[in-house]
């Protein structure tokens, strides 16, 4: 068993939590490497870029929250990823510091149990050949520096949807509902459900909502626009610039992230202790 291990690096108290971890598995007498730039602030020879670390190791740890995890996610190729969560709201770190060695010797055991989530897949024709991006959470284009208003023409299975006049387009998974789209005014949808959302970003219409939709649909967006570039996003990180009236098609990867579980929380706990729901605030009068 070897265990690849991507830290936030800008967080002291994950390269901490690494050097604990670090010790704790030489003692047990358990292989692991450390992503390249994660090795140089813990000063460890062993490393790997985070392209290769995938087959140079048999699970993940990824210790910061849940943009860390998301990082880790995109390389792991099925193989399970451990969250541990030293962030803030971590709604996919499924673990907290203090059940970081409880959950790997899990892992060691083969005692744990796996939360299989899906993936988007963005593609972009171009060159005579597709661009692949994939997103865990969610796939965002944006209208960017452009200082008018766009028009944002989306597809499901061929047919016109709408053409929204928006700041941006959300298309989030289940998983990626409680991130961006939630932010933008989208619904909370339980982890696992066979459905993708998409969500306008401050539409210019009252009545532009959030749509639900199967994740059996294929989403075809393109930007009506005279000129500019738009942000293509995949789990927040910046993939390539669109032209207008360039078109990017969503669907469901076949490339499915597997989250090792924390048995001893469930969906309702994690809502409960993320969005404060429920608690009583005192207003002071």
């Amino acid at each position: 068993m070897k265990f690849g291990i991507v830290i936030n690096v800008s967080r002291e108290r994950a390269l901490e939590l690494a050097r604990k971890l670090v010790s704790w598995l030489e003692a047990q007498g358990i292989g692991y490497i450390f992503e390249t730039l994660s090795a140089e602030r813990i000063g460890s020879a062993l490393s790997a870029p985070i392209e290769e670390l995938n087959t140079q190791c048999d699970a993940f740890i990824s210790l910061g929250g849940d943009g860390t995890l998301l990082f880790t996610s995109q390389h792991s190729v099925t193989k399970p990823v451990v969250g541990i969560n030293v962030g803030y709201l971590g709604f996919l770190t499924e673990f907290t510091q203090e059940e970081m060695f409880e959950a790997v010797e899990k892992v060691i055991k083969g005692t744990y149990t796996i939360h299989t989530r899906t993936q988007l897949e963005a593609s972009v024709p171009a060159d005579g050949r597709n661009e692949q991006f994939l997103a865990l959470n969610d796939v965002v284009i944006e209208k960017g520096t452009y200082p008018r208003i766009p028009a944002f023409v989306i597809k499901l299975d061929g047919e016109l949807l709408s053409s929204y006049r928006a700041d941006g387009i959300i298309i989030a998974t289940s998983t990626g509902s409680t991130a961006y789209s939630m932010s933008a005014g989208g619904p909370i949808i339980a982890p696992k459900s066979s459905v993708f959302v998409i969500t306008p970003i401050c539409p210019h219409m009252l009545t532009v909502r959030p749509i639900v939709i199967s994740d059996e649909k294929i989403i075809e967006i393109s930007v009506e626009a005279p000129d500019g570039e738009f942000p293509l996003n995949c789990d927040g990180h910046l993939r390539r610039m669109l032209e207008p009236m360039e078109r990017v098609t969503v669907r469901k990867s076949s490339r499915l992230i597997n989250l090792v579980a924390n048995e001893k929380r469930d969906y309702c706990e994690v809502l409960r202790t993320k969005l404060l729901w429920g608690r009583e605030h005192n207003s002071g009068l």
